[in-house]
């Protein structure tokens, strides 16, 4: 027996070399883990699980039967982050390039089978060539088994990708799929096809991170939602967000001891909303005053930046955060905002997050690029993603809500449970100036002096019709606040709705216009 005890602890050490201390050396020069310091660094301390781990590839082409590492290029298990279950996998880029073929593909799907049976997030570290090409077919069909999990797990178990260096070709796709997407600067990309093919077909030059790296991707194409500087400190962040999230889409997302007063009232809140209605401010500014202190997480914060959303924390909750950004085009809905806010607003939902709206919105952004680029189509994801959530939907009108984009913001009409204003919010079909100039055309024409009267018009639309006052009589809005009561009457309605069920129609599914 001491024989083969000895064997199998051989083969697990020639298992853990990945490709050899040569390869794993020149990982380490491009500034990169190993996939095993990945996991080990990733989970919880000495709760790392393994799958497969002596598991080998069975292609004879090219004579790959010579080379047959143990692991074939990835590495899958489970282990805990604070102390509750998670599965992962990671690439192992020593081995064949972390290309994936029939017995990789086979080890992935496994883990992400055992993470929606057990109702455990899902966590990939995406480090690979791509498909392996001496395995042909196989590989494609590896990559669509990957996908089609993925689609099953979503909205099931929270479905997390790290991308820890290249991502090309059909596996872009598996990490598009999930919820949230994290890259390292310098060291990651991901495209479709890469710079040489695009240089062939279309004779344009691009380099790898223009192309697909971190900062194209967090800020341009929308596709990722984080970029770090470094590996650790990607992980570190999957970490946090991790504590935000629930296990699965049957619990309630995780509560932490709190540790701010829940009746505080912060009197500067007051003053961070301008008297003047076209001067900008930070909503992030009152996000941070009324969650709990330190707790906003930003979600995509470099995309669509006139749409904020993240997570954070009331009374130790958590909650999903939607607002509209004033300091960035004045806050109103274009097709990036609707898009990045209709699938924050999705995810939410899915697994049971509340979500805290606040609302300063003109309206959608005019213009032509936005009317060709189908700025109806994508608007209407947003308007649907609030319309159908189910979870608690809580919203704070802070100033504008004009036109359609008022409907959109998590309204009453829409069924959110509680609606609040605040004393400066101007909610109407659109703003005062813009209804004067159609209202009293030609009145104003026949002035003499024109911006006088026009001016004294706009006062008397504000005074009438842009005010919270109005909306609350009719119970559009259940009541208007003042600023500093907005925490502690948002951690009572939690609270409250801390029950709620919603049914819905019987169906399959609805229509969501893509």
């Amino acid at each position: 027996m001491d024989d083969k005890i000895e064997e199998l602890r051989e083969l697990k050490r020639d298992a853990e070399k990945g490709g050899g201390e040569e390869r794993i050396a020149k990982q380490h020069e491009k500034g990169k883990m190993t996939a095993r310091e990945r996991i080990e660094y990733f989970l919880d301390d000495g709760t790392f699980e393994e799958f497969d781990q002596l598991k080998t590839h069975r292609s004879t082409n090219f004579e790959m039967d010579d080379d047959q590492p143990y692991g074939d290029g990835v590495v899958t298990g489970y282990g805990e982050v604070d102390g509750r279950q998670v599965f992962v996998f990671a690439h192992d880029f020593t081995v064949f390039g972390g290309s994936l073929g029939e017995a990789f593909a086979e080890k992935v799907c496994k883990v992400m089978d055992r993470a929606v049976e057990t109702g455990a997030p899902i966590i990939g570290l995406n480090d690979s060539a791509g498909a392996r090409i001496q395995e042909g077919i196989d590989s494609l069909a590896g990559y669509a088994d990957i996908f089609h999990r993925n689609q099953k797990a979503s909205g099931v178990v929270p479905q997390i990708s790290a991308i820890m260096g290249p991502c090309a070709g059909g596996a872009v796709y598996s990490p598009a799929i999930t919820d949230f997407i994290f890259m390292v600067e310098e060291t990651s990309h991901m495209f479709i096809t890469g710079p040489d093919v695009i240089e062939t077909v279309t004779g344009e030059e691009v380099g790898f991170e223009e192309l697909g790296g971190a900062s194209t991707h967090t800020k341009e194409s929308g596709v990722a939602h984080f970029s770090s500087a470094a590996e650790k400190e990607a992980l570190d962040d999957i970490r946090y967000l991790l504590s935000y999230l629930p296990s699965n889409n049957v619990e309630d997302p995780p509560r932490v001891e709190p540790w701010d007063d829940p009746e505080r009232r912060d009197e500067e809140l007051a003053d961070v909303v301008p008297a003047e209605p076209q001067k900008p401010y930070d909503i992030v500014d009152v996000i941070d005053r009324v969650v709990d202190e330190d707790s906003f997480f930003e979600v995509a914060e470099g995309y669509a930046r006139n749409l904020v959303t993240g997570f954070g924390r009331l009374d130790g909750r958590s909650v999903g955060i939607v607002a509209n950004q004033p300091r960035v085009n004045a806050g109103t809905l274009d097709i990036d905002a609707s898009l990045k806010g209709g699938r924050f607003v999705r995810f939410c939902d899915a697994f049971n997050i509340p979500i805290v709206t606040f609302v300063d919105v003109p309206g959608f952004m005019p213009g032509t690029d936005q009317e060709h680029g189908g700025i109806i189509k994508h608007g209407a994801k947003l308007l649907y993603a609030f319309s159908e959530a189910t979870v608690p939907l809580l919203t704070v009108i802070t100033r504008k809500a004009y036109g359609g984009a008022y409907d959109v913001m998590a309204s009453k009409h829409l069924e959110a449970d509680v609606n609040y204003a605040w004393p400066t919010a101007e909610i109407a079909v659109m703003g005062p100036k813009g209804a004067v100039n159609i209202l009293y055309d030609d009145e104003l024409a026949a002035a003499d002096d024109v911006e006088a009267r026009r001016q004294q018009l706009i006062d008397e639309y504000r005074d009438q019709f842009a005010n919270p006052y109005t909306a609350a009589e009719r119970g559009f809005v259940d009541d208007v606040l003042e600023p500093k009561e907005t925490r502690p009457r948002l951690i009572r309605d939690l609270e409250m709705l801390e029950s709620k069920r919603k049914d819905t129609p019987d169906r399959k599914h609805g229509n969501i216009p893509l």
